[in-house]
């Protein structure tokens, strides 16, 4: 089997963060996602080998092994590729439920198998040599890919056509769904060998920024304008909610900043579509403009009264 370099498929160095390593990998499955390419089987695979060199590099464990294989396929390359070359001098592989670790006391040998029993392992296989494997079954790989949607269909739900390789499945969004939640549909993933389930594919939701509401949980947060009129004497002010449009009330003097909060009226708590989070709302006053003489001396007689309760 082929050494696969993920480091060189994501496009990033061997010293990248897992937040680069995320980055990298999320540019990339826009670029190539079915979704963007159908019928087209090289951006096909593309995708599949970014998702699998995500899924390794994104793990500490798992990219720790990677490393150290890459290594022993370095030294096996410069001896020629030659048989029993001590690939596992200073690294460890699992295969199935046992720990190899090899030690100064112990060499393990190292060929293309190695290559093939690591990505079994890594990608939900048994492990073993050649023989073993096409013996054993094993549970396809998980396939990962990302959504975004905006606030409004996060309240809602929605339904989305996902794109697969054969097929097209409309994939449901419950209410109340949050940024960087992973929704699974499960066999949907790479195909499992004789007798074992298919893996999962698992979608990763982005929410959209909304240009009125700020989500921290299920809780909203928003501006709302009041006139100074209203925040002096008291009234009504029309405000917009993922609900619709609605009247709140202003108590008299309300101040500047002062934050109203508005029970159940936020974001709908996932898989409890009877209970939402709330809604609080900032004053913001809005001072008038373009006043005319005769507001000018009345704002006078007022500032006069004001000054003389506190005379």
């Amino acid at each position: 089997m082929d050494f696969k370099d993920y480091y060189k498929i994501l496009g990033i160095d061997k010293s990248a963060t897992v937040d680069e390593v995320k980055k990298a990998y999320r540019k990339l499955a826009i670029k190539y996602h079915p979704d963007k390419n159908p019928n087209d089987k090289t951006a096909e695979e593309k995708f599949k080998e970014i998702s699998e060199a995500n899924e390794i590099l994104k793990d500490e464990k798992k990219r720790k092994e990677y490393d150290n294989l890459a290594n022993d396929y370095k030294n096996y390359q410069q001896s020629g590729g030659k048989q029993g070359f001590d690939g596992y001098s200073q690294g460890s592989r699992n295969q199935g439920n046992q720990q190899y670790q090899s030690n100064s006391n112990r060499s393990q040998s190292f060929d293309e198998d190695s290559f093939a029993d690591f990505f079994a392992n890594m990608f939900g296989g048994h492990g073993g040599n050649n023989q073993s494997r096409k013996q054993q079954a094993s549970k396809g790989q998980d396939f990962n890919a990302e959504m975004e949607i905006s606030l409004e269909e996060a309240y809602s739900g929605t339904i989305r056509l996902v794109q697969l390789e054969t097929q097209k499945l409309s994939m449901k969004i419950k209410p109340g769904v949050s940024e960087g939640q992973i929704l699974r549909i499960k066999g949907k993933g790479g195909s499992g060998t004789t007798n074992e389930i298919n893996g999962d594919l698992n979608i990763t939701v982005h929410i959209a920024e909304h240009p009125l509401f700020t989500r921290k949980e299920y809780d909203l947060y928003c501006t709302i304008n009041v006139d100074l009129y209203t925040a002096i004497l008291g009234g009504k002010t029309e405000i917009k909610t993922l609900k619709g449009k609605i009247n709140i009330a202003i108590a008299k003097s309300t101040a500047n900043n002062k934050v109203v909060r508005l029970k159940k009226m936020g974001m709908p708590i996932f898989n409890k579509p009877e209970e939402f989070g709330d809604l609080y709302a900032t004053v913001a006053i809005q001072m008038p403009t373009n006043l005319s003489e005769k507001e000018l001396e009345l704002f006078n007689q007022l500032a006069l009264l004001q000054n003389g309760k506190s005379a």
